[in-house]
């Protein structure tokens, strides 16, 4: 049924109404019901939103873990305060090696910066249909715009269950690393140098710094193993 024809019948109707003709709602709801029309709903936008959004689910990357790089992204991010402000980064990892694939710095923890880390990490790896990008629940992950930027790239958007945080533990251990070896140890200057920092330490973070969990490769290392035994 046509938004045309929903229009044509109300108008219809209240032509009758307005002509002294008796028409009941009733009787109105059998002619629809008979022609095969309903009335055009008040959550069509709602509805058609919900529709066009991307396949999403309740995940814990812990619990499956990957066996090939560009399968599953995890996401976080977190604020260090710099003076009088606070300063948030973005952080996106393949939990495959991970390898930080994208990263970025704002003043504001905003929908923008969760978007604008994901075009970055999209641009290095170019990854194929049905990658899982999984996150917390947070309102800059569940807003419509960035899901839809996920669902124009067909990608699977998972979110930790509720009320269990650790589900996005390997993103969050990644933070709780970088405090721990850099940002607690450091006076910085100014923004410029905490920027300078960080790219410095997640260089070293993939390039040179072993993991257990990695059998004490680097994260890149273990890209290369891959990489090698799959040529």
């Amino acid at each position: 049924m046509g938004i045309d024809k929903c229009w044509v019948l109300r108008k219809s109707v209240q032509s009758l109404l307005n002509a002294d003709n008796r028409v009941s709602k009733e009787y109105a709801a059998k002619l629809m019901c008979e022609m095969g029309l309903s009335s055009i709903r008040t959550t069509a936008k709602k509805d058609y939103l919900k529709l066009h959004e991307p396949e999403e689910k309740e995940y814990s990357p812990t619990a499956i873990p990957a066996d090939r790089p560009n399968q599953i992204g995890v996401s976080d991010v977190t604020c260090f305060k710099l003076g009088n402000h606070y300063l948030y980064t973005c952080m996106i990892l393949d939990l495959f090696s991970c390898k930080v694939i994208a990263y970025k710095i704002s003043k504001k923890n905003s929908t923008q910066l969760i978007t604008s880390t994901f075009k970055i990490a999209w641009e290095q790896r170019t990854p194929e249909a049905k990658l899982i990008f999984h996150s917390h629940r947070g309102s800059q992950y569940t807003s419509h715009r960035f899901r839809q930027l996920l669902h124009e790239r067909f990608i699977v958007q998972s979110f930790s269950n509720s009320g269990k945080p650790h589900d996005n533990a390997v993103a969050e251990s990644f933070f709780a690393t970088f405090k721990k070896e850099e940002a607690y140890r450091k006076n910085y200057t100014s923004e410029a140098d905490f920027k300078w920092r960080v790219d410095s330490y997640i260089e070293f973070y993939n390039t040179q710094r072993p993991h257990h969990t990695l059998k004490n490769l680097t994260p890149c290392q273990v890209e290369d193993v891959f990489m090698k035994g799959n040529a």
